[in-house]
């Protein structure tokens, strides 16, 4: 089943247009991502395709309704995971019938679904759900298995079309590899919204949402990069050229002007040797003086035009380069000993965390990944190895070394603060309001965003708010910690972080699920975290 998007339009309750005027068919089987910056209305389009937003004008066609999954499944958490997937009724309808009810109330709800027990069955064994019951509440499930009990509807109900928001934010590696190859194996039809390169690179299509509509590519993610890169250097191209010919209108503009004050004195000397006439001198100087204004109208407007075309060329190139940003260098020497455990273990109550002791060493310079499904005690390990816990077993040392946690909400960041007031916080060398305003500037927050909250913020913006906060600290943290820093990152901040970490000389824990991350920053090792007895 196909999805066709005709002129459609989304305008939000403040009267701004989110997008106008979108156009565009995903054929039958094809498997489509959908990228764009944060804030570009990504998620809004989905849930129009879904049928859970009304558009403020255009059209939707599809002739069976997508099965979808939200990004943020928080509104089910007063049901239990058969309210929330909508199978209680038809599980309820089958077993009165199976008990000897033969009521045409009871078989209508069942509708004929005689196989629904085993699809379950099967799909909460691909998703490794087989612990839950179906009547198991919502609110008590991680955010990876709420994901998976979605996901496992897509095997219950078959549908012909799946849209899917962000699926594999909370999964972890084990969960995300359950998910590409279900999609890999799919023949239906597909639309993602994700950040996870590895997920789009499976995908054959990719729709680019941005401020002028949707732009189609024939690829996968990587395809779509290949493209765009050369799409930048044809634009940056454009942008010399174009500074070529505002310099050489202004050239024009400077030597008329010249030529005008020449031609006027000369003038003036003629018509005093020749002693023309006064109304034939007027008459002359007239002429030449409208000649010359309309050639200066005719440049001013080339000159006008010209700094037009290179602000918008200038404004595009800005949209798609990368931000660089420079992390000064750790103090630390590398190689020194920041953290030892020794047989580490950590009990909340009588019961040891995890099932085995485990040892590790983190030395200055190291860049390491803390490694472990869902619910293994990553977050407890971390508040172990900064000194917000001791352990319940074991040894554990720790050097002294300032470290920087960034976490997957940005809690560095107070939602109650204004852009300018947070990074305001961070200034320690009391550098001057103009040189702070001129870095927030160079880190993409024109000076219409300085008084805003950070608050109404995306991912990225406090991302790249953070990392401005480094640039103006006194020093830089021996240790950088990232909990799931992509969580909430579009492509093009990911890449920001990417290039930013990615030099950085100190010492970096990571944990992410995110292979492609954790592949371009060069993490040489891991702590691999003994399976849990319980989820943490």
């Amino acid at each position: 089943m196909s999805i066709i998007i005709k002129s459609i339009s989304y305008t939000l309750s403040d009267k701004t247009t989110l997008f106008q005027n979108i156009s565009f068919v995903i054929l039958k089987g094809q498997k489509a991502a959908l990228v764009g910056n944060n804030g570009s209305g990504k998620s809004t389009l989905l849930k129009i395709i879904a049928g859970q937003l009304q558009t403020s004008a255009g059209a939707v066609f599809h002739t069976e309704k997508p099965y979808y999954v939200p990004q943020h499944l928080g509104e089910y958490n007063h049901l239990n995971v058969a309210q929330a997937l909508g199978i209680e009724n038809k599980l309820k309808a089958l077993g009165a019938i199976l008990m000897g009810d033969v009521s045409a109330e009871t078989y209508i709800l069942l509708n004929d679904d005689w196989t629904i027990e085993e699809r379950i069955k099967e799909a909460f064994s691909y998703w490794h759900l087989q612990h839950l019951s179906l009547y198991h509440p919502m609110h008590l499930l991680s955010g990876g298995e709420k994901t998976k009990v979605f996901l496992a509807g897509i095997q219950i109900y078959k549908p012909e079309i799946i849209v899917l928001d962000e699926p594999t934010n909370h999964l972890d590696r084990e969960s995300r590899e359950l998910l590409y190859k279900f999609i890999s194996k799919s023949k239906q039809t597909i639309l993602i919204v994700s950040h996870d390169r590895t997920l789009l690179n499976l995908l054959n299509q990719t729709l680019e949402l941005s401020e002028n509509g949707i732009e189609i590519y024939g690829g996968n993610y990587e395809f779509y990069k290949v493209q765009n890169d050369g799409k930048l250097k044809a634009l940056e191209s454009q942008l010399e050229e174009k500074q070529k010919a505002l310099k050489q209108t202004q050239k024009k503009a400077r030597e008329l002007n010249e030529q005008r004050q020449k031609q006027e004195s000369r003038g003036k000397a003629n018509g005093k040797k020749q002693n023309l006439p006064k109304i034939i001198a007027g008459n002359l100087k007239s002429k030449a003086e409208v000649s010359t204004a309309k050639m200066k109208d005719i440049l001013h407007e080339k000159i006008h035009e010209a700094g037009d075309n290179l602000r918008q060329t200038q404004a595009e190139i800005k949209t798609q380069k990368i931000l660089k940003i420079d992390l000064r260098k750790s103090d630390l020497h590398k190689g020194k000993i920041l953290v030892e455990a020794i047989e580490l273990n950590y009990s909340y109550g009588t019961t040891m965390l995890w099932h085995k002791n485990f040892s590790f060493q983190i030395r200055s310079g190291d860049r390491i990944r803390i490694e472990g499904n869902n619910g293994t005690g990553k977050s407890t390990l971390l508040k172990l190895i900064t000194g917000v816990f001791e352990p319940s077993y074991g040894t554990i040392y720790r050097a002294e070394f300032k470290y920087f946690y960034l976490d997957q909400d940005y809690s560095v960041i107070d939602n109650q603060l204004t852009v300018f007031e947070q990074i305001q916080q961070f200034n320690e060398r009391h550098l001057p309001e103009h040189y702070l305003k001129m870095l927030l500037h160079y880190h993409q927050f024109s000076n219409d965003l300085w008084e805003r909250k950070c608050l109404f913020l995306s991912g990225g913006e406090k991302m790249k708010l953070i990392l401005c906060c480094f640039a103006i600290n006194t020093n830089m943290p021996d240790m950088i910690i990232l909990d799931e820093p992509t969580n909430n990152l579009d492509t093009y901040s990911q890449q920001v972080l990417i290039e930013a970490i990615k030099y950085y000389d100190g010492t970096l824990l990571v944990i992410s699920h995110d292979q492609y991350f954790i592949n371009e920053i060069a993490i040489k090792k891991q702590i691999e975290i003994p399976k849990a007895d319980h989820k943490y």
